[in-house]
Formats: structure tokens, sequence, C-alpha cells
């Protein structure tokens, strides 16, 4: 049994495979996603897990070279935790942040319930 990291076999396997300039998303749970990107469905009630925790614990494993989240999300509680943990974050309308989600990788679904609480993380090197 591992002693630290991400213990989801699912999403520590997703995020090992990760590499320079792939893109992965951490979503609320009423995010469309389309059916040909994996879904590391990590929710179970409205709230369990929420967001910020999420992406706190999954950027503790990643490089990444910033984000992009929807304009509408600006000035709202979702926008703190997210500039808290990426930089930089690009804004778009949230109906193309919807569409882009189809170029992801995978997306991480939480339990949050706050509005506009996605972010499209785009991976780095460390080196």
């Amino acid at each position: 049994m591992k002693k630290t990291g991400l213990l989801n076999p699912a999403l520590a396997r997703a995020v090992a495979r990760l590499g320079h300039t792939d893109t992965f998303v951490i979503a609320d749970c009423g995010l469309p996603v389309p059916h040909h990107v994996d879904i590391i469905d990590l929710s179970l009630v409205f709230g369990i897990p929420r967001f910020r925790e999420v992406l706190a614990a999954v950027l503790s494993e990643v490089v990444s070279e910033g984000g992009v989240a929807a304009e509408e999300v600006r000035g709202r509680r979702a926008d703190q935790w997210i500039t808290d943990h990426l930089s930089p974050v690009e804004y778009v309308p949230h109906e193309e942040l919807k569409k882009m989600v189809g170029e992801a990788s995978f997306v991480v679904r939480t339990g949050e319930t706050t509005s506009y609480a996605n972010v499209i993380v785009r991976c780095g090197v460390p080196f």
C-alpha cells in the first residue's frame, strides 16, 4: 500500500501517464463531459469531495504551466481556489471551456456544487 500521494488507483494511473502540454480537468459535479473523455469520478454526494481539496491533492503531484477557467468564475469563491493553485490562469467563456474539455486527457469529477468550479490544467515538465 502507498504511504503518501494519490490513493485512488485510476487517478494515480492517469496522472502518471501525463506528459508535457497534456491537459486534464478538475470539475464540479455538473460539468458535461464528452463521451470519448475518460472520467475519474470521485463524487460521493453533493459537496464531497470538494473541488479545492481535489485540486490541491492532484497539483501536489503534477507540474503545471497554468490553467483555463470560465470567465464567469471571476470574482467568485471558486476563482480564488483556482488562482491559489495555478498561475497563469486564462479565462474563456464557459461555453468555450466546455468545448475545450473534449481535448483533455481525462476529467476528475468532484462532488463540488459551487458554480463554475472547473479548471483545465496544462502540464509542464520538472526540468
